[in-house]
């Protein structure tokens, strides 16, 4: 699958020695060969980065605090897709460090593959999806769009067009990034799970971005996430509006493959 329409990144910060190697050993025993790319460290960055993130914004939208990880995330998987664009490939496979691949791994992403018509972004795992809307099946698989949250960017599939259009619009960061990838109904494209998801996300309770247990979560008070708790809710007034405008709220009525 690789080497042709298929490149495979998976984002590593070269401090998390531990969770590269054991990427690397999943991906050999799937016979995947993948590329390295070198996250961005948003704690060491954080001086180069602050500039792209609109700050008073970011707060008024998720609730909280900025934290530099998470900054750093954001613009890792741009700098992938920007590696996407720079190659010859047409699908970008990409991958965070924390990843568990399931036994049918390899026949979903087979199956997501054939189906690259139908979708623009395609997740194999998630944190959260939320409401899902069966677009079509295919094999043991279906293809969800999502009414609800739809956010974690373990491992997913994009192509090199949306790749394209969503670059030159991400910026400033007024939200983590998969949170702004939710946004379909601003963004337009079509933003899909393949379920029951091929892979999982376990990283230990020790994550890079919020810290162990959530430890830099740093969340205001109820009364200051009030301004939050309003754009959700535009946020699924929008996509429930986005996807029955394009006639993906209809009940699926295809027989499985």
């Amino acid at each position: 699958m690789t080497g042709g329409a298929l490149g495979i990144w998976l984002i590593n910060l070269p401090r998390s020695s531990d969770r590269r190697a054991h990427m690397e050993a999943q991906l050999a025993a799937l016979s995947l060969d993948v590329t390295l790319f070198t996250a961005v460290d948003g704690r060491a960055e954080w001086d180069r980065l602050v500039p792209s993130v609109d700050l008073a914004a970011f707060r008024r939208n998720v609730g909280r605090e900025v934290m530099p990880g998470e900054i750093g995330a954001y613009h890792s998987h741009l700098g992938v897709w920007q590696a996407l664009l720079d190659s010859p490939h047409d699908v970008a496979l990409v991958l965070e460090d924390d990843v568990v691949f399931h036994d049918e791994f390899l026949p979903a992403l087979e199956t997501a593959l054939r189906l690259r018509d139908e979708w623009d972004f395609l997740k194999l795992n998630k944190i959260r999806a939320k409401h899902p809307v069966a677009q079509r099946r295919a094999g043991n698989w279906v293809l969800n769009a999502y009414l609800g949250p739809a956010t974690g960017l373990g491992a997913y599939l994009i192509t090199r067009d949306l790749a394209a259009r969503l670059l030159p619009v991400m910026l400033p960061i007024t939200r983590p990034i998969d949170h702004e990838l939710d946004r379909i109904h601003v963004h337009d494209f079509r933003h899909y799970g393949l379920e029951p998801f091929p892979s999982h996300v376990d990283d230990g309770n020790v994550s890079t971005i919020t810290g162990k247990g959530f430890a830099e979560v740093r969340k205001f008070p109820a009364h200051r996430r009030l301004p939050a708790y309003a754009l959700r809710l535009t946020n699924l007034i929008g996509k429930a509006r986005h996807l029955a405008a394009r006639g993906r709220l209809r009940p699926l009525r295809q027989p499985p493959d």
